[in-house]
């Protein structure tokens, strides 16, 4: 499955934050946009959400920018 996801990065705390209303997913991050931190730490974040291994989730689209497609394996 492909899920758009808006990343809000250098948060207080990680999490998923809700909705918008097109239904992309609001994810918060800790982690800082540099070197790929914030990627990493939102991949783990939904893998925990989905309950899937951390390499069954991996980001297709937007590496450098706030809204992602997130491919998320079985």
């Amino acid at each position: 499955m492909t899920v758009r996801v808006k990343v809000i990065p250098r948060s207080a705390s990680s999490g998923i934050a809700g909705e918008l209303a097109d239904g992309t997913l609001r994810v918060k991050v800790a982690a800082a946009p540099e070197k790929g931190k914030a990627n990493e730490e939102l991949c783990r974040i939904l893998a925990e959400h989905y309950g899937v291994a951390r390499n069954a989730v991996s980001v297709v689209s937007g590496h450098t920018a706030s809204l992602k497609l997130v491919r998320v394996l079985p």
